[in-house]
C-alpha cells in the first residue's frame, strides 16, 4: 500500500498526483475515492489536470473521457481503458494498494496477449 494524503488533504472535487512508475491519479469524486493510471490512453497528458464531473474524468488535451469506477473511456479520441486501483482510507490517510511497475506491466502484457 502506498500512502498518499490525509482524507482532509483532499476535498471533493479534487484529486492529487502519486509521482510513480506508472504515475497514479486519486480523485475525491463527491466522497468517493477513486485512483487510476495519471496518464491518458490516447495521449501523453495527466488526467490528475483534468476536468472532474461525478465519477467521469475528462483529459486536458483531447477532452477524452473516463469512468473512474472502472477505467473504461466514455468517448473518442480514447479507446483503450486506464488501469484502476483499490484505494482505502485507514485512520485519515488515504492508501493506494498498487502493485510495482513491473507486476502491474506484466498483467497488461496478458491482458493485450488475451484479447
Amino acid at each position: 500500500m502506498i500512502p498518499v494524503c490525509r482524507l482532509d488533504d483532499l476535498p471533493a472535487g479534487e484529486s492529487i498526483r502519486l509521482d510513480l512508475d506508472p504515475p497514479i491519479a486519486v480523485f475525491n469524486a463527491d466522497g468517493e475515492l477513486y485512483a487510476v493510471d495519471d496518464t491518458c490512453t490516447h495521449q501523453d497528458a495527466s488526467l490528475s489536470e483534468g476536468w472532474l464531473e461525478g465519477c467521469l474524468i475528462e483529459c486536458p488535451l483531447h477532452a477524452a473521457s473516463f469512468d473512474l469506477r472502472n477505467g473504461t473511456p466514455t468517448c473518442l479520441p480514447a479507446r483503450r481503458a486506464l488501469r484502476t486501483y483499490p484505494v482505502s482510507v485507514l485512520d485519515g490517510t488515504v492508501w493506494v494498494h498498487a502493485a510495482p511497475a513491473e507486476t502491474a506491466q506484466a498483467a497488461e502484457a496478458g491482458q493485450e496477449t488475451a484479447a
